[in-house]
């Protein structure tokens, strides 16, 4: 049967492939003559990951261009990865979105320089801006490097050119980020971690030992219990919220939400409470009150792997607000009494009775008594009805077969007692016996795709792969500083696994040096830079301010955006010498000289700041890998490449790098030995592969290398596979131990896809790999008993066969037999999880409520006389710009939205069409005493500035009562700017006071006084 193409299209319904329609029996004229193939049967799938939040999405992504050498690559759709055990073929609306972001107009194509003064970019070559970028650099390097400090301490510092380094970026990135700053002495460094999670790592690490999620992604199916507090998960990680709906309609799960506003998580939960922002502490604290006064504890599970038992100095106090030894003229504490009473070997003394009234169980009950359920209404405007039923339902897991898990992102840690928050929920899930167990744990919901990687990899101020320190000048060498952070067992007979340090840092400073870290120079320690205080992001913006801070590199981060106070920001900017931004997008911050009327009103010919824009690649444009907020490093390919001349960001390093290093070999400078010495090894200098950085952060063998017994562990020049094969005497490199076993003489473990579940729990060991030692699980081995044996036969995830300890989910344990009294938190040095947090939390051994700095009532009930966190972050000159509830009478908090990824997908043209225009949160109440009709544009301004944004009056935020104290609360998302596809909008920043956290210095975007008019 002979057809027309036209009647060939009707007949199969507007576009069904010719060949279905020739099963019919029918087919065109020409199709008798040749087959056509259709045209995208030569694109090209690729495998990646989202680029967003920490859920780690699977992406499949399909590129036009077979591979041929004359072919240009083109992405022409994204779609879920069906494969992916965590998402599950499925992506957000950002994620649905992310093709008009690899598409943005918004792309960067070309570098670009700002002249001093000037009002435009002007296009310049990449070598042009390499070598101009280079010569400042170096020039301001030579002219304020510190080699040795006032007490002729060798410190090798440069603290004039600060960098800012991605959270979304590769961890292949980071790791030249790293080699990059500290061949520097650059100790200015910070990534997005100081702006989000920061208190995470500084509260759970004091409480467990490391400062990750516990637990991951799917294993939320597994609990009875999910409280999602400082946080919305349903909003901020949609995807990875599909555990929380399968937990409740597989699971029966109860789910709690308890937020300022009636969220979308809320929307699907069980039980909702209003809290007042910035009360968050005393609602734990008080839930712990009613654990013990209702004796809902897991009570062979805190006597056996808590530090219940042990006694504390008799000298440790708190009174009034103030723990003991505190200097009012430092604020800060002399932690000395933060300790356990010692024995004469140097062990914790303890009482297994929990009877002396020093053990950390009796000092908790005396600390936590003051939080009745009527203290927590006062403060928190949370009915004590509400609080009484939440803390009903979650006792109820303190039962062995019964679990809670707790979910929270930056909506706790935006505070300045945002650690402490986090601590409140440890010691919570202590007292449970909840961590280490599946569906249990504490879950720190990581905001950025890589942000979790980027900590690992130490790329904040004053720290190193691995969580190890960066030495401070008081270090003076190399053993008195290994000998300080090495600790030492409390108790005996403990793994205390960071007694390994040692082998650790040596192995680092091979994979930093190369041949030239020899013992003779105790492995080039005097060439990492020493620092004498941090210089975290708000520590950057007062030296910027102050005129000390002269050249700034901005590597996929938008300060203007990002930091408090945005006006600050702007001002400190301002005075630099020099930034550098490397972005694949326009942002505010490489703008931040332009006049956006009052959205930035700068005065762009007195900004003398040269500013360079260098265009780098997205991620669907690189191969690498990322590290969820479960821990888990997967990798992704490059799908095509860069637009225009945007380069990796990889490639826009070592450029730079290789360039200092031409200059210092040509010139030579202010100590050019740790930046020649540096080991930049690569196959191109200039190009270093993903693949071969990958293997150097695993580490490998220098040498051949044996254990104890003389058996050959791996032969010179092979991969690692487990850190526990790492010495201290130079055979041996690895840049982050953690990532040891990540790249293997079997291979990638990263790119591993088995997704099989033979637990049913979750635990898909085979997908990807997880730190530490593909551990599911952190603390896995407190999810059975002291015997070996599980709390819960239904949630077996390890146990002890009788020989060895075998299971599902790799062992986070040493080899030790049951009944050996070795605990199950073996980073701990008391090999159990601490209630008391001795020495290790700034603001105190346990949490304490306190107001923030702008505080509605004004007030403290628990204690007048210290009414805010006495050693939180603030500098004297941004006191004057705190303000008061006379003149701000409402609590504001800052939150995002589904359909927008912070200042990214602004110029994805889907997600701006999708949310197009800035925005506010009111509560009926108060709109109607102030006459805002819903949509009217309204004013919030704060002691810092104002916003202008459309109003949206709603039923989701009630005013509560605190103190006897009507308060209304004003929610801001924070997603828009004066840049990107949508709407211009202000920057929500511009209203947030540079305060920060008294343990991460993060700063309080959470709870801040404004007020609001109609405009």
């Amino acid at each position: 049967m002979q057809v027309s193409r036209r009647q060939l299209f009707k007949i199969c319904a507007g576009g069904m492939a010719g060949t279905t329609a020739a099963l019919l029996g029918f087919a065109p004229t020409i199709a008798l003559a040749e087959t056509r193939q259709y045209k995208l049967l030569r694109s090209r799938e690729t495998r990646n990951n989202c680029t967003y939040c920490s859920v780690g999405c699977g992406m499949l992504i399909y590129s036009q261009g077979d591979g041929a050498k004359n072919v240009t690559e083109n992405i022409f759709h994204v779609e879920g990865d069906a494969d992916h055990p965590v998402s599950r073929g499925s992506l957000c609306p950002k994620g649905a979105g992310v093709l008009d972001y690899i598409h943005s107009e918004g792309r960067l194509r070309y570098p670009e320089y700002r002249a001093p003064g000037s009002d435009k970019w002007q296009r310049i070559s990449w070598d042009e801006a390499i070598s101009r970028i280079a010569r400042l650099m170096k020039d301001d390097r030579d002219a304020n490097f510190v080699e040795k400090n006032e007490n002729n301490v060798t410190v090798n510092r440069w603290l004039t050119t600060g960098m800012l380094c991605s959270s979304a970026a590769s961890n292949e990135t980071g790791l030249l980020d790293q080699k990059f700053t500290r061949a520097l002495g650059m100790v200015a460094i910070d990534c997005q971690a100081r702006l989000c999670h920061g208190p995470t790592v500084a509260a759970l690490a004091p409480s467990f030992g490391r400062g990750a999620m516990t637990n991951n992604w799917v294993d939320i199916k597994n609990a009875n219990v999910i409280l999602i507090m400082g946080g919305n998960a349903a909003e901020a990680h949609p995807v990875g919220f599909k555990w929380v709906i399968e937990a409740k309609t597989k699971n029966n799960a109860k789910v709690i939400v308890v937020d300022p506003r009636f969220n979308r998580s809320a929307a699907v939960a069980d039980i909702y409470a209003p809290i007042r922002a910035g009360s968050d502490t005393a609602f734990l604290l008080g839930m712990i009150n009613y654990l013990i006064t209702h004796n809902k504890i897991q009570t062979e599970y805190v006597r056996e792997y808590t530090n219940a038992s042990l006694l504390v100095r008799e000298d440790y106090a708190f009174n009034d607000g103030l723990f003991s030894g505190f200097d009012a003229t430092k604020k800060s504490y002399n932690k000395d009494s933060w300790h356990y009473q010692l024995d004469e070997n140097g062990l914790a003394k303890q009482d297994k009775t929990l009877q002396d009234p020093r053990c950390v169980w009796n000092l908790l009950k005396e600390h936590v008594s003051r939080y009745t359920p009527e203290l927590v209404e006062r403060l928190c405007g949370t009915s004590k009805e509400d609080f009484l039923l939440i803390s009903s339902i979650l006792a109820e897991t303190c039962a062995r077969d019964k679990t809670s898990t707790i979910l929270y992102a930056l909506g706790w840690t935006h505070h300045t007692g945002g650690a402490q928050i986090i601590r409140c929920a440890a010691m919570i899930q202590l007292l449970l016996g909840n961590i280490g167990m599946p569906g249990g744990g504490v879950n720190a919901l990581r905001g950025h795709s890589n942000i979790q990687g980027y900590t690992d990899l130490g790329l904040l101020s004053l720290n190193l792969p691995g969580y190890m320190p960066l030495p401070s000048e008081k270090q003076t060498n190399f053993s008195d500083y290994l000998q300080q952070i090495t600790p030492t067992p409390l108790v005996d007979g403990q793994v205390n696994f960071w007694k390994n340090t040692p082998n650790f840092f040596v192995s680092m400073m091979k994979s930093f040096w190369g041949d030239h870290a020899t013992a003779e120079n105790d492995w080039g320690f005097d060439w990492l830079p020493k620092w004498d205080k941090s210089y975290d992001v708000m520590q950057q913006a007062e030296l910027m301010t102050e005129g000390k801070l002269n050249g700034y590199i901005v590597q996929g981060f938008n300060p203007l955006a990002a930091f408090p106070d945005k006006n600050k920001s702007s001002r400190a900017l301002s005075k630099l010498k020099y930034m550098v931004v490397i972005d694949p997008l326009v942002t505010e911050s490489s703008n931040f000289w332009q006049n956006h009327g009052a959205m930035n009103d700068v005065q762009t010919a007195d900004i003398q700041t040269e500013v360079f824009r260098l265009p780098s690649s997205c991620f669907a444009e690189e191969n690498g890998s990322i590290v969820n907020s479960g821990r888990w490093l997967q990798w992704h390919f490059q799908a095509s490449e860069p637009p225009g001349e945007a380069l990796h960001d990889g490639k826009i390093i070592a450029r730079l790098f290789m360039k200092l290093r031409e200059l210092y070999q040509k010139e030579g400078g202010a100590n050019p030995l740790p930046v020649m010495n540096m080991a930049w090894d690569y196959q191109d200098p200039l190009d270093p592969l993903p693949e071969e950085i990958a293997r150097e952060a695993n580490g490998k063998a220098l040498a051949d290398i044996h254990d104890d017994q003389g058996n050959l562990l791996a032969k010179k020049g092979q991969q690692i596979s487990t850190f526990a094969h790492l010495k201290n005497d130079g055979s041996t490199a690895s840049f982050c131990w953690i990532y040891a076993g990540s790249w293997t003489e079997a291979g990638n473990q990263m790119a591993r896809r088995d997704n099989a579940d033979p637990s049913g729990l979750g635990c898909t060991s085979g997908w990807a790999w997880c730190w530490p030692l593909n551990r599911r699980i952190l603390y896995n081995r407190a999810s059975v008993d002291p015997q070996g044996k599980p709390w819960d036969p239904k949630r077996e995830i390890i146990r002890w066969d009788g020989a060895k300890w075998t299971g599902f989910d790799v062992p986070d344990y040493s080899a030790a037999a049951p009944g050996t009294g070795v605990g199950p938190f073996i980073m701990q040095q008391e090999g159990v999880g601490r209630l008391f947090a001795t020495d290790k939390m700034a603001d105190g051994p346990f949490p304490e409520h306190y107001e923030p700095i702008e505080s509605p009532i004004g007030t403290n009930p628990l204690h007048p006389a210290v009414i805010s966190n006495p050693v939180a972050r603030i500098f004297a000159s941004d006191l004057p710009n705190m303000g008061t509830a006379k003149d701000f009478p409402y609590v504001a908090t800052t939150y995002s939205i589904t359909e927008l990824f912070r200042h990214w997908t602004k110029h994805a043209l889907l997600n701006a069409i999708a949310q197009p225009e800035q925005f506010i949160e009111i509560g009926e109440g108060l709109a109607a005493s102030k006459g805002i009709a819903q949509g009217d544009e309204v004013k919030v301004s704060s002691k810092r500035g104002f916003i202008v944004a459309k109003a949206v009056v709603t039923k989701r935020i009630r005013p509560l009562t605190i103190d006897g104290k009507h308060v209304d609360t004003i929610g801001i998302p924070c997603h828009w700017g004066f840049e990107g596809a949508t709407r211009k909008g202000y920057l929500a920043n511009t209203l947030t006071p540079s305060v920060g956290d008294a343990n991460s210095q993060t700063p309080e975007f959470k709870a801040f006084l404004v007020n609001v008019e109609k405009v």
